[in-house]
């Protein structure tokens, strides 16, 4: 977990496309999980729990969001 005083590590995500720019980061936050949009780190970044990024990917793994 990221601590107040540590810079926070974003990486890009797994599955994120390679070519084309749809790129999603991901991040450790101190109580949460830090998602922003790689084109544009500085709009804003969205913090989940971890159990709704668990649920948000089992989702889409399952089909059920029309990604």
């Amino acid at each position: 977990m990221t601590k107040a005083t540590e810079p926070t590590v974003w990486r890009k995500a797994s599955r994120s496309s390679s070519t084309g720019g749809d790129c999603v980061e991901v991040a450790d936050l101190a109580n949460a999980i830090g998602i922003r949009d790689s084109k544009n780190p500085n709009a804003g970044h969205l913090e989940l729990a971890p159990a709704a990024v668990r649920e948000l990917v089992r989702r889409i793994k399952a089909g059920d969001l029309d990604l």
